[in-house]
């Protein structure tokens, strides 16, 4: 990977490691390249931290790849099916490969919960400590959505530069 694509990497899993969620790490870290600020970034991407909302549903650091690829693909306006599918395209082909790394691309399986933390009502944010950090592996997962999504944008930058010569 280039330079600039190691940099959003290292500076998604920064994000996360100061406490950010892993939507919130992943989006942000791509946020400048679509126009964002990052105070809009982070809270675009708040609620989908656990699994969205806590409910250890999709993983956030993929649901991240899944925001990215609608700025970078997605269509804007409502009858562009083909548009629509290309991105929808996208999205199938990067989350298979995050769950190819990563076994799953569900919070609770990423985990290993097998539900367990799926409580009515379990909405209140773990405290970030270093035990926190030592057990999960979402620093890592945060750093696979972010290369996986570098990884696209260099392939695609690569083959628009191959249609221009």
């Amino acid at each position: 990977m280039n330079q600039e694509s190691e940099a959003r990497v290292s500076r998604a899993v920064d994000y996360f490691m100061q406490g950010y969620g892993c939507c919130q790490s992943v989006v942000a870290a791509f946020a400048d390249r679509y126009g964002l600020d990052e105070k809009l970034a982070l809270r675009i991407a708040a609620g989908f931290g656990g699994g969205v909302g806590r409910l250890r549903m999709m993983c956030g650091a993929v649901s991240g790849i899944v925001m990215l690829v609608g700025l970078e693909e997605g269509q804007v306006l409502g009858s562009d099916r083909e548009g629509k599918s290309h991105c929808y395209k996208i999205v199938q082909e990067l989350l298979a490969e995050s769950k190819a790394q990563n076994g799953s691309i569900i919070c609770a399986e990423i985990l290993g919960l097998k539900g367990h933390e799926k409580a009515v009502g379990n909405y209140t944010a773990s405290e970030r400590t270093a035990e926190y950090y030592r057990h999960r592996p979402c620093a890592a997962k945060v750093e696979s959505a972010a290369r996986i999504f570098a990884e696209y944008l260099e392939r695609k930058e690569a083959c628009d530069t191959k249609e221009q010569v």
